[in-house]
């Protein structure tokens, strides 16, 4: 006798960074009360109908070594640790998470950790250590960052950097009871060399050889993911095949996170430069020496604008043949491919909406409200979809030994 299966899809939450925003509480009220831009942000949240926020951190621009006009996508310091943030600060914002319902997924630092000056790398690293005690503070589970690279030496000398650097890192965060979740953009703009990959874990080999260290160790437990599609997108890769890739290594449990920001390829601008993007002539070099304004220096991500553009998703028209050619995100099929091949606990593993979108960065909170509310309710309704897609055709259907109709996108093949 065949038992029934009940349908019992399981969604995932879904949040925003808070980067999409960067003054939302406007600076000259938030530098003298640092917490008040987190409990704005809470309730920013959830007129949109989040489930929670990563919390974006960053050194402040006073302090920053990097200037704000150098960079594509200016950070937020959301969380300011210009001074510690102890009991009383984590106090106030426990009271802001209750009143809004609105939770705290991780909090994030976006920073080149490696950097090829001891100095300013410990300064960087320093910073983490900070962020990973207001996280530890607030009772988040994990920080989320970069690796970076150090521009002076090969992609194989910075493992070497790596071990030296991240595994006392990772043994702060396993003192902490966190995990450190790294992003893969590979940062082409990070610097005007002709550096493509400025984020050695950019791509699953490179995950998997830092994890090998990691586990070498002791710390492999603390080292995740944190996967974006529109890194993927960027190096012609897709998310389905990469979700495979680890599952055939036996690391589909790596991812722990996931950034929903898509990525729509120039088909003019990757014929013209291909997929490493545009190396002369960009504006960041002058009569062949870096130039010394950080504005010319912005100019470096012409590696990568000239040939796509980041989707806020819900933004970019619906488009099968660029799904198939990877040259955007597939949405549908990037929830499905998550519940196919990794190994994650869907109900706590939030769906975290980064806005990055240029012509949509508008810094007006109330035209912006909107655009987000919408974004992120196409992503809870692509999640649903894709939920019920897999519990019905993977359990309900399995469980009666009725097969699933026709043949789905497939890894490895465009």
């Amino acid at each position: 006798m065949t038992n029934a299966r009940e349908f019992e899809p399981v969604y995932m939450p879904v949040g925003v960074l808070t980067a999409a925003l960067q003054e939302l509480t406007p600076r000259e009220q938030r530098d003298p009360d640092p917490d008040l831009a987190i409990e704005e942000w809470l309730a920013y949240a959830a007129a949109m109908g989040a489930d929670n926020i990563e919390l974006s951190a960053a050194i402040h621009p006073d302090l920053s070594d990097i200037p704000a006009e150098a960079m594509l996508d200016p950070v937020a310091n959301t969380l300011d640790l210009r001074e510690p943030f102890d009991e009383r600060r984590a106090a106030r914002v426990a009271a802001a998470i209750k009143e809004t319902g609105v939770e705290i997924a991780d909090v994030a630092y976006f920073d080149n950790l490696l950097h090829d000056d001891p100095a300013v790398r410990q300064s960087k690293v320093d910073f983490m250590i900070a962020t990973m005690d207001a996280a530890v503070l607030m009772g988040v589970p994990a920080v989320c960052g970069f690796v970076g690279r150090d521009q002076t030496k090969s992609m194989d000398q910075n493992l070497i950097e790596f071990e030296k650097t991240f595994v006392p890192l990772l043994r702060a965060a396993k003192d902490r009871g966190l995990q450190y979740r790294v992003e893969q953009c590979p940062m082409p703009g990070w610097s005007p060399s002709d550096n493509f990959h400025n984020n050695i874990a950019y791509a699953p080999g490179t995950w998997i050889a830092l994890h090998e260290i990691c586990e070498r160790n002791g710390v492999g437990d603390q080292f995740r993911v944190h996967y974006d599609p529109s890194h993927a997108i960027l190096m012609g890769q897709d998310t389905r095949s990469i979700f495979q890739y680890l599952k055939d290594e036996g690391y589909d449990f790596l991812v722990a996170g996931m950034h929903v920001k898509g990525q729509v390829v120039d088909s003019k601008g990757v014929s013209g430069w291909g997929y490493g993007g545009q190396t002369v002539n960009r504006g960041d070099w002058i009569d062949g020496e870096v130039s010394s304004d950080p504005a010319d220096l912005a100019n470096a991500w012409k590696m990568q604008t000239v040939l796509c553009e980041h989707e806020l998703p819900g933004t970019a028209r619906h488009d099968p043949l660029a799904y198939l050619q990877n040259r955007t995100v597939d949405w549908l099929d990037h929830q499905l491919a998550a519940r196919e091949l990794l190994d994650i606990d869907f109900a706590i593993t939030p769906l975290i909406v980064e806005h990055e979108y240029t012509p949509a960065r508008i810094q007006d909170k109330d035209l912006l409200r909107p655009i987000l509310e919408g974004s992120i309710s196409f992503t809870r309704n692509i999640d649903k979809a894709a939920a019920d897609m897999y519990a019905l055709q993977n359990e309900v259907l399995a469980a009666q030994g009725i097969p699933i109709q026709g043949y789905g996108r497939q890894a490895f093949r465009s």
